[in-house]
């Protein structure tokens, strides 16, 4: 964890200005192609969320922007950025997981798996582990969305919160899915937006 100097950095301009913002979230909706991911885990037996949202961390943790959190009014940079997924129980609510992040996707496996075994047999709300190095992510595979608005809690917030859609199968056989991001405006660009996008495709390609 490393701790960002506001007077040499940047982007110092930009956090001043935005961080006045009642809110100061922008958010957009993107189309990924997951043919390939989907097919990698039907083949494979594997939970197709779990893949496709290792991929979506791998990307997250590859950009520095991301990993930036405003903590006690300074700006901190987190070496690990984990996921913090609204996971369903039986009974049609949710609880929020704390999934360790491992670039081995096995391990993440495990990680998710055991949150959503801990979700399942309690009625808690929030997660044991319960801090900002995280994203927000939910799914909602009911709703094939173009548009997506998260929650703001009306406190300042930094964390950026995700929102999967469900997938389309086109005629050409290509499958895809709509997914929303949302990011704090004073630590975060569309241009880092636009590089998430690129690393996160290149992760379900592969």
């Amino acid at each position: 964890m490393k701790v960002i100097d506001l007077d040499t950095w940047k982007r110092k301009a930009h956090y001043e200005h935005f961080r006045s913002f009642k809110d100061p979230y922008f958010g957009v909706v993107i189309p990924f192609d997951m043919t390939t991911a989907y097919r990698f885990a039907k083949s494979n037996t594997l939970s197709f969320f779990g893949k496709y949202l290792h991929d979506c961390m791998k990307a997250i943790n590859d950009i520095d922007e991301l990993k930036l959190r405003i903590e006690n009014d300074k700006i901190v940079l987190h070496d690990q950025i984990n996921a913090s997924a609204t996971i369903m129980r039986p009974n049609k609510t949710f609880g929020c997981s704390y999934i360790e992040f491992d670039r081995d996707l096995e391990r993440f496996l495990v990680n998710l798996n055991a949150e959503k075994k801990r979700i399942e047999q309690s009625s808690e709300l929030f997660p044991e582990r319960n801090d900002l190095a995280c994203i927000h992510c939910s799914a909602l595979p009911w709703v094939h969305f173009s548009g997506h608005k998260e929650p703001v809690s009306g406190t300042l917030e930094s964390v950026p919160k995700l929102a999967f859609s469900k997938i389309e199968y086109q005629q050409d056989g290509k499958i895809t899915m709509n997914v929303s991001i949302h990011v704090n405006h004073a630590l975060v660009d569309g241009y880092h937006v636009g590089l998430f996008s690129e690393k996160f495709q290149h992760y379900l390609n592969k």
